[in-house]
């Protein structure tokens, strides 16, 4: 059942700029200076000049090198700021790398976690952040996402105090082998919703990328060296068919056209419409059925000491979640483990995850997969989208189980916690691991932080846990293993 909130909007807050605070110091001396320094050309009281002479002339004096005195301070501060070497001003204060006074964005790509970070700039809020950012993941990294890949999310909003879960709704075949697509309308719908810049805006990006080309990284050509090109020829393909390598320039004008046309649609449904007979065509097919689409509903809950826990209902891997966190608690409390990285399993799904947060609290946590490494391969011509190979006999959601903690007075270490995974099923441990490790205290999370990402990969595997928090009025964002995720904020 859907909510019918309105959209949702966040406090507005002011880019800290150091030359306004400077100026304003400026502008306060200049003041006092008046009050203490005489202004020569004011008329004086010249009571004492006539009774003394010299005492008055001799004020007036004092008074003038005063003034020319101050003067020469403030030209000589004025002028040094200007040469930009001037250390910043008193009040200010510089931050590790990941904490932002208004808003972060974390994802896979850099040019994604750029346009996130445009997007805060420009007026959005943690939801315009991340369905922009998602949407120009479905761009550059084709072998996790898209806009054939299946998304689940996750939403607290700080003002209402309420966390909404994003479901796909069943898994559907479109054609034997691939699944029915089903992003386009369930980003729409969360930004119906809670987004506050117009849909439009945020296609801009992503068609601009996928038209006029972007830069093959490593995770995608890594993807690509693994695996064979048929099927991806000529979209990520020299034209000896050999795979393109990092740096590479690529190009989707076929994708860029369905962005631009989901630009124009004023519905959710409207928004995989145009998608799906374009797919339909392609196929032979007189097009699918009407039936489930993605949903929004109350988040699954578990009250805690320590505050609320939210994730996604089933069928995604949100209910095992809880009820492993729950049996740490009776088991005697969280325990802290230092190898949170997501152990590699004998398949590994094609997934994508990003996080968006802002210093009040809100958080958009977001996960999506092709069920495999270019899901299905099934390249459509007339629209550039890879097909999931996620059907509904598949494990739908089972690598799914976005988790925000938050609204508990005893939990100091963070205001509003949110976690991601991407990998496999075994999300939901490694998860569960994370958050634990979290609540056992800042001693095991620098523990955490020192041997996690150092682990050997026998040990520890690979995949991507996102974390993201807001304490003492800042957003915090990072990743384990390190490095592995691009974050930008302002």
């Amino acid at each position: 059942m859907e909510p019918t909130a309105g959209p949702v909007l966040y406090r507005q807050l002011q880019l800290w700029d150091p030359s306004l605070e400077s100026g304003q110091e400026e502008e306060e001396e200049e003041e006092t200076s008046e009050l203490v320094v005489p202004d020569p050309r004011r008329p004086q009281d010249s009571s004492r000049d006539e009774a003394g002479g010299l005492p008055g002339a001799w004020a007036r004096l004092v008074a003038a090198l005063l003034l020319l005195a101050v003067g020469f301070s403030l030209a000589v501060r004025r002028l040094h700021a200007s040469s930009g070497s001037a250390a910043p001003p008193p009040s200010g204060h510089s931050h590790h790398p990941g904490v932002y006074h208004h808003g972060g964005v974390i994802s896979p790509a850099a040019t994604c976690s750029h346009l996130g970070r445009e997007l805060l700039v420009a007026g959005g809020n943690v939801v315009d952040a991340g369905v922009g950012a998602a949407l120009c993941l479905a761009v550059v990294h084709p072998h996790a996402t898209g806009l054939g890949a299946t998304f689940w999310g996750l939403f607290h909003n700080s003002t209402s105090g309420s966390s909404t879960a994003l479901t796909p709704g069943p898994a559907r075949t479109l054609a034997p082998g691939l699944g029915l697509p089903s992003a386009l309308p369930a980003l729409r719908l969360l930004h119906a919703h809670f987004g506050r810049l117009p849909w439009s805006r945020l296609l801009v990006g992503p068609a601009t990328l996928a038209q006029d080309g972007f830069l093959v990284d490593t995770a995608l050509a890594g993807a690509l060296a693994a695996r064979s090109t048929e099927g991806l020829c000529p979209l990520l393909c020299h034209a000896d068919g050999t795979p393109l390598g990092p740096g590479a320039r690529a190009t989707n004008p076929k994708l860029a056209a369905v962005l631009r046309g989901a630009a124009l649609a004023p519905t959710p449904d409207l928004a995989g419409d145009a998608l799906l007979s374009l797919l339909a065509r392609d196929l032979g097919l007189r097009g699918p059925s009407p039936g489930p689409g993605p949903t929004l509903e109350p988040a699954l809950q578990l009250p805690m000491p320590q505050g609320i826990l939210s994730t996604t209902p089933s069928p995604s891997a949100g209910p095992e979640l809880l009820a492993r966190v729950e049996a740490a608690l009776r088991s005697g409390g969280p325990s802290p483990d230092p190898c949170l990285l997501v152990p590699r399993a004998p398949v590994t799904p094609g997934s994508g995850v990003l996080a968006t947060i802002d210093s009040s609290g809100s958080v958009l946590l977001l996960t999506s997969s092709l069920n495999s490494s270019f899901g299905s391969g099934h390249l459509s011509p007339s629209t550039g989208v890879l097909l999931s190979d996620l059907v509904a006999e598949s494990a739908s959601g089972g690598w799914a189980c976005p988790l925000v903690l938050h609204g508990g007075s005893d939990d100091t270490e963070a205001d509003v916690l949110g976690l991601v995974a991407s990998g496999n099923p075994v999300v939901a441990r490694v998860t569960t691991r994370a958050l634990l490790s979290r609540l056992a205290g800042p001693q095991a999370q620098a523990q955490q932080q020192q041997q996690g990402p150092t682990q050997s990969p026998s040990i520890c595997g690979q995949g991507t846990l996102l974390q993201v928090a807001a304490h003492a009025e800042h957003a915090h964002v990072s990743s384990v293993p390190r490095g592995c995720c691009t974050f930008q904020g302002f």
